[in-house]
C-alpha cells in the first residue's frame, strides 16, 4: 500500500490498553503521531487566490458543521475562496457538486463523502479534470490507490474510535451487562467499522459477560436515536449499556432514558466525536465516555493538503489525524 497510516493490532491493544491509560502513554504516542501528521501538511501559500469547492454531506449534522466551518475559516484566513454545498446525504447530489465544481474551474475539491462506496467515481472525475481532490472524515473505499498528488484522504483511523469506546465502557461495566448499539448510516465506512470494533471487543473474554440485546440504525441523528431508544424502553427491553457510533446518537439515547425516568447512574452511555454538546453532557454526569475526533484537524488538514497538491507537493495518500479517549477525568482538556 502507498498510504502512510498506523495499523491497529487488536491483541496488542488488548495487552497494553489499560497499562497505557495508567501510564499516560496513549496521549504521548498520539501527540508524537499528531506532530508527524502536522509536519506532513505544512503548506506554502500561493501568491494568488484559489477557489476550493467543498461538498458537505449534511448541513444538519453537528460534526459536519464543525468540519465545514473550520475549512471555511482556514481557506479564508489564507485569502482563498471556498464554495460550500450541502449534499443532504444524497450521493447523486454530491456527484452533481463534483460536476459543477469541475465545470466552474475550481482549483481543488474537498469533501466528506455521503457514500464512501461512490468515491472511486468521484476520484476519477476529478483526476480526469486535472483537479486535486481531498477526502476528509469519511474514509473512501479507494484510499489504497491514492497517490498523494491527485487524491488524498485526511482522517482518523476508525478502528481506534470504536475500540477506545468499547474498552472503556466494558471496563466501567465490569465486563457484564445488557447492551444496545446505535449505528450510523451503513453506507459510511465509519458506521460499519465502529460497530465492528465494538462487537470485536465484546467477543473478548474480559467483556464476554456483556450481551448485545438490540442493534439499530439511527443514521447519526439525535432525534432518530431518541425515537429508537424510546421504543425500546416502551417495549420493555432491559439494558444498561449504550454503545453509540457518534455523540449525537448518544445524546438522543440520553434524552430518551431521562424522559422515561431512568437514572443515568444506572446506565452507561458512550459516543464518538467529543462535540461541545457531548462534553456538556459528560460534565453533567450523563455521558460516560466519548472519543475525540479532531474536526478542526481534519478540515484544516484537508485545506492544507489541497493547497499542497496545487503547488505540486506530493503527500502521503492517507494523512492521519489521531483519535483520543475522553472521560470525565480528562474532559476539561477538550472543553
Amino acid at each position: 500500500m502507498n498510504q502512510q497510516v498506523f495499523s491497529v493490532n487488536l491483541k496488542h491493544v488488548i495487552n497494553n490498553f489499560f497499562g497505557f491509560c495508567r501510564k499516560g502513554k496513549i496521549m504521548k504516542k498520539m501527540n508524537i503521531l499528531l506532530a508527524i501528521t502536522i509536519s506532513l501538511v505544512v503548506f506554502v501559500t500561493p501568491a494568488y487566490a484559489l477557489t476550493i469547492g467543498f461538498s458537505s454531506p449534511n448541513f444538519d449534522d453537528n460534526f459536519q458543521t464543525m468540519l465545514r466551518e473550520a475549512a471555511k475559516k482556514r481557506a479564508e484566513s489564507l485569502g482563498h475562496k471556498i464554495q460550500i454545498e450541502d449534499a443532504r446525504e444524497d450521493v447523486g447530489t454530491q456527484i452533481s457538486h463534483i460536476q459543477n465544481f469541475i465545470a466552474s474551474g475550481v482549483d481543488a475539491i474537498v469533501l466528506a463523502a455521503v457514500d464512501t462506496n461512490a468515491t472511486p467515481q468521484m476520484t476519477k472525475m476529478a483526476k480526469n479534470a486535472g483537479i486535486p481532490i481531498v477526502y476528509i472524515n469519511r474514509q473512501p473505499i479507494d484510499v489504497d490507490s491514492f497517490d498523494g498528488k491527485s487524491a488524498v484522504y485526511v482522517g482518523s483511523p476508525e478502528t481506534w474510535s470504536g475500540t477506545f469506546e468499547a474498552f472503556e465502557l466494558c471496563r466501567l461495566a465490569g465486563g457484564v451487562g445488557n447492551a444496545v448499539i446505535l449505528v450510523g448510516i451503513l453506507s459510511n465506512e465509519a458506521a460499519v467499522t465502529r460497530t465492528k470494533d465494538v462487537e470485536e471487543v465484546l467477543s473478548l473474554s474480559m467483556c464476554s459477560g456483556i450481551k448485545v440485546v438490540e442493534k439499530q440504525v439511527a443514521e447519526w441523528q439525535r432525534v432518530k436515536a431518541n425515537d429508537i431508544v424510546s421504543n425500546w424502553l416502551s417495549s420493555g427491553l432491559e439494558f444498561n449499556i449504550v454503545f453509540a457510533n457518534n455523540d449525537e446518537m448518544a445524546l438522543g439515547a440520553i434524552q430518551a432514558l431521562k424522559a422515561a425516568g431512568v437514572s443515568m447512574d444506572d446506565v452507561l452511555v458512550g459516543g464518538v466525536d467529543a462535540t461541545p454538546d457531548a462534553l456538556a453532557a459528560m460534565k453533567a454526569g450523563d455521558l460516560d465516555v466519548t472519543v475525540f475526533q479532531n474536526a478542526a484537524g481534519q478540515a484544516v488538514g484537508g485545506v492544507n493538503s489541497a493547497i499542497n497538491m496545487i503547488n505540486g507537493k506530493k503527500l502521503p495518500g492517507y494523512v492521519v489525524i489521531p483519535f483520543e479517549l475522553v472521560t470525565p477525568s480528562n474532559m476539561n482538556k477538550y472543553m
